[in-house]
């Protein structure tokens, strides 16, 4: 086997870059200024004493190239989609074609401002419609708002559309369901919300357990949140039985769109009987994912919830010569008002229409195909070296458990470490929590037989290391530019002071 990812494998130890002051040179200078054409005043003149400093600043000194390479140097540090293969489970990350961003580069998108007339944004507006009716059509819903920023927002205002539908009806839920294997948004946005989160088991074959919801539901529950295919990797295969389970106490079923990736010109979940749904199309439509933003989370929902969605809503009429207008109303007695400032993330939603109009129908079904196929690859590949604690085909990702290893004296977290040295950024570790040790794997549609064949031998490389040389594996990283750290330290107390 060979491959440019087999370059990764055993890959030197990285030069530590020196901080801008060590490579700061007295005397440098990386700008010059004309001369002054006014007469100079002394800074005594023009700031008042508090205003000026006892001495002069501390600034590194160096020249434009210096300072242009040293960047460079700490940019090629950084891991990105376009350097390396990202295989974190339930967070799909996936090449983002290069076409896309500049279709929203153009300028005749990205100079509109949010507050030009209707009458000068038609084509935006006539996009923005269309994306609506895709995504309609490929959730199996009715109608969507592009409004939230990203899938927690999405979550959150999924969870306010449905409050307000039981208001409407007079009554007052105070509880949301989700699965022990949900996603953390999904309790947080519940709560967010206002309602009280109860949690429902899942089975021994990692899906939920259908008894255990039946006990659980009642006149007090709201919602139902749910992923299919689940965190896990599993389709619900009993979706219909617990949607009608959920329907029958008059509680509505909500799906998290983390997962599309695995479903899309497959099965919609319009048709599984979910009311409400989220779609991360910073996930699945390839606009740009990570770094903390920016996302985007539409809503859809079937014809009942339609009189609440977030204002202000995209109309389509008929002008006096028959041409299509388009406008933005806010005559929604009963929306739940607005979620999001303007319309949106209105650049990603553009990303993500290209996506659609470049794919069609037959390249998104392609394109969970493949998903699915890469993943069971994937797993094929590593099950022998570590426990598959679900048996069977998964969908787009799949778990695995490092417990093997954890009784060789190896965590999880070391296997992790471990993979930086070979050139890989880890999975997503110790989620779901209902598997011990975990380790959650998407591989993604976008990458090739050679890049997840090479993945799979650093992991069994890990594996056969664990089993001889543990201390190698606990010792990790070894080639990166710092050692171990404490994370939660780091994360809770950042220090990023210099100290010259």
């Amino acid at each position: 086997m060979t491959s440019s990812s087999d370059k990764q494998v055993g890959a030197s130890p990285t030069v530590i870059e020196p901080t801008i002051f060590e490579l700061s040179s007295a005397g440098r200078a990386g700008y010059s200024l004309p001369a002054c054409d006014v007469p100079d005043a002394p800074v005594e003149r023009l700031l008042p004493q508090h205003s000026r400093r006892a001495e002069r600043p501390a600034l590194p000194e160096l020249s434009e190239l210096q300072v242009v390479r040293h960047f460079t140097r700490l940019s090629r540090l950084n891991y990105s989609i376009d350097g390396g293969f990202y295989p974190l489970g339930s967070c799909t990350m996936k090449y983002n074609p290069k076409l896309h961003e500049k279709v929203a580069s153009d300028t005749r998108w990205s100079s509109l401002h949010p507050h030009q007339p209707d009458a000068t944004v038609q084509g935006v507006l006539a996009m923005l419609f269309r994306l609506q009716g895709y995504l309609c059509k490929i959730g199996g819903m009715d109608a969507f708002t592009l409004q939230p920023a990203a899938g927690a927002h999405g979550e959150h205002t999924g969870l306010m559309l449905i409050r307000a539908f039981h208001e409407k009806k007079g009554e007052r839920r105070t509880e949301v369901l989700a699965p022990d294997s949900a996603h953390g948004t999904n309790p947080a946005s519940a709560v967010a919300a206002g309602y009280k989160v109860v949690q429902v088991r899942s089975n021994a074959q990692g899906r939920v357990d259908v008894e255990d919801l039946r006990r659980l539901v009642g006149p007090q529950t709201a919602a139902l949140m749910l992923t299919n295919p689940n965190t896990l990797g599993l389709f619900e295969s009993e979706i219909l039985s617990i949607a009608d389970i959920v329907h029958q106490t008059g509680g509505q079923l909500y799906y998290d769109g983390a997962n599309l990736n695995a479903i899309m010109g497959v099965s919609r979940p319009g048709d599984m009987g979910f009311d409400v749904v989220h779609f991360n199309l910073h996930k699945t439509m390839t606009t740009p994912h990570g770094g903390g933003g920016p996302g985007t989370g539409p809503v859809g929902v079937k014809s009942h919830l339609r009189p609440f969605l977030p204002i202000p809503v995209i109309e389509r009429s008929t002008g006096a010569a028959g041409a299509e207008q388009y406008a933005l109303t806010t005559e929604r007695p009963d929306s739940i008002g607005r979620v999001r400032s303007f319309f949106g993330n209105v650049g990603l939603l553009l990303r993500a229409y290209a996506y659609i109009r470049s794919m069609g129908p037959d390249g998104l079904t392609q394109a969970s195909h493949d998903a699915v196929l890469s993943a069971n690859y994937l797993k094929a590949l590593l099950q022998d070296s570590f426990d598959a604690p679900y048996a069977g085909h998964c969908m787009h990702e799949f778990v695995l458990s490092g417990r093997r290893q954890r009784a060789q004296g190896v965590k999880t977290l070391d296997i992790a470490k471990r993979l930086l040295d070979y050139g890989y950024h880890p999975p997503t570790i110790y989620f779901p929590l209902v598997v011990e040790e975990c380790m959650m794997i998407e591989p993604t549609e976008t990458e090739d037989r050679a890049t997840l064949e090479a993945f799979a031998a650093a992991l069994v490389a890990i594996a056969r290391e664990a089993a001889e040389q543990p201390e190698v594996v606990r010792a990790a990283p070894q080639n990166t530019p710092v050692s171990r750290i404490d994370e939660a330290l780091a994360a809770r107390k950042p220090d990023v002071r210099w100290k010259g």
